[in-house]
């Protein structure tokens, strides 16, 4: 058995595959921080609870050589209960960020390099990887865990086959290779005595000499473009321990930020936020215009989207009071927020009556884009905005938070804003670019000009994708939530 190299030259593009996952495809082997995911973002913050504070008995189990039982353990404690439904949406729109993350490079690039039938296998059960792979590397099958399920949920226990591990890796291999005598490529973790491989010619197994590289985002076989979760980090024991001790210090500061946003002057607000840990950068390629400026003409400001409180830094940043415009902002949001805001209905002409209408008694901040999107792209600009003002600004935005993400698909969007202002130190940074007049071209062509110019000065890609887009890829739907 040879160490993992890259894929030879000479290798023919219909070589087959077989590979497990983790320990190899994967960095680690680990499937803890999977089973905390679907805990925490199907099941909910009690039964995450449940399970961190299992991790240490799953540890002593694996050290004893008891792999099995601990993935039992996991397997009951993040499953029994829970809707199929809920765990199939987790595994579609939040675990795959995660396993791109952690996906080994020397590794991938074998996988990938071969043409012909591939096949993934692993402990984990089968709804949990299948998704990804399905969708980022169309593979043939997914050999994993099933697991019971009755009326639509599960029970927590695996099927009657019991777990894909031992001896039943290579039965599940044989009977998925549908009458061909041997794959080509065997691939392993660092325990390379894995029955599966005795049906691999050539076999290859991940050795402590191999890099634990992670896959770049530029060799990505899919751009990663949505995904939902609050999670920032993979939660390992260690970096779930701290987040739950981190929390109720992230309640009282959000507390504080809040009321530091309400009940403090612009001219001294940029400072107070600073002292509670928000970072704020803005760079204005023109001068602020003054007061008697403003008081002839108000100002577009239109600003890609990244989380909930974009208007409301934008004000900090200028040091005035604008309006924001919103689209399906919760009561709360609304209340907390220091500034004015006007909610549109997705109908272009009452939508643009009442852009006008709000643009006449002051500025106003919009975002075309009609969603957030947390990766480096940006989604189309609807031209809305682009025939209502005269004067437009646009303001590109990039954010930072280290624990969680302050946007969601599935989860409570009233509670955005909180999760982003509970990083320890969240970070916005804006760029104001030079004014893009408003009448003198088609609607459209200001719309993609500003779009570009947006991208080029931050480093996003522009995309043609649009809100529904998004809401297909993560939840099915087209943004109305059908559980509501």
């Amino acid at each position: 058995m040879s160490p993992i190299a890259p894929s030879p030259r000479s290798w023919k593009e219909n070589r087959s595959i077989a590979a497990e996952f983790e320990g190899a495809l994967l960095i680690s082997s680990s499937l803890f921080p999977y089973f905390m995911l679907v805990s925490l973002e199907a099941g909910g913050p009690v039964r995450a609870l449940a399970l961190l504070l299992l991790a240490p008995l799953v540890r002593l189990l694996e050290l004893a050589g008891l792999e099995c039982v601990a993935l039992r353990v996991m397997i009951f404690v993040a499953t029994a209960g829970l809707r199929v439904d809920d765990l199939q949406a987790v595994a579609k729109a939040t675990l795959p960020k995660f396993y791109l993350e952690n996906l080994r490079r020397s590794a991938y690039r074998v996988f990938a390099g071969c043409g012909g039938k591939r096949y993934v296998i692993t402990s984990c059960p089968t709804i949990m990887a299948e998704p990804f792979w399905r969708e980022y590397l169309d593979v043939d099958g997914v050999l994993g865990t099933e697991l019971r399920a009755s009326r639509g949920f599960f029970l927590g226990l695996t099927s009657p086959g019991g777990l894909m591990s031992g001896s039943r890796r290579l039965e599940a291999l044989h009977a998925a290779m549908a009458g061909a005598e041997v794959i080509d490529v065997g691939l392993c973790g660092k325990d390379g005595d894995q029955p599966f491989m005795a049906l691999c010619a050539e076999r290859h197994c991940i050795t402590p000499q191999d890099a634990a590289q992670p896959v770049p985002r530029s060799e990505y076989p899919k751009p990663l473009i949505f995904h939902d979760g609050r999670l920032v980090a993979l939660p390992t024991p260690l970096d779930s321990l701290i987040v739950l001790l981190w929390i109720p210090f992230g309640v009282l500061l959000v507390t504080l930020r809040i009321l530091v946003g309400l009940s403090f002057p612009y001219k001294l607000c940029l400072l107070c936020t600073a002292a509670t840990g928000v970072r704020i950068r803005a760079k204005f390629h023109e001068p602020r215009s003054d007061a008697a400026t403003r008081s002839r003409s108000h100002t577009l400001f239109v600003c890609n989207h990244r989380t909930l409180v974009d208007p409301v830094i934008i004000s900090t940043a200028l040091r005035r009071k604008v309006t924001a415009v919103t689209y399906s902002v919760s009561r709360l949001s609304e209340l907390i927020s220091p500034i004015p805001t006007i909610r549109l209905r997705r109908d272009r002409f009452e939508d643009g009556a009442r852009m006008r209408s709000s643009l006449g008694h002051g500025d106003l901040v919009v975002c075309p884009e009609g969603t957030t999107c947390r990766e480096p792209y940006l989604l189309r600009f609807s031209p809305l905005f682009a025939e209502i003002a005269e004067d437009i600004v646009p303001v590109a935005v990039t954010n930072e938070g280290s624990m969680f993400y302050g946007t969601t698909v599935r989860g409570h969007k009233c509670l955005d804003s909180f999760f982003f202002l509970m990083n320890p130190r969240p970070f916005y940074g804006l760029d104001f670019l030079a004014k893009v007049p408003g009448g003198q071209k088609s609607k459209y062509d200001v719309a993609n000009h500003i779009q570009q110019a947006i991208g080029r000065t931050i480093g996003f890609e522009c995309t043609n994708l649009t809100r529904k887009d998004k809401y297909r890829m993560l939840a099915g739907h087209d943004g109305l939530d059908p559980r509501k």
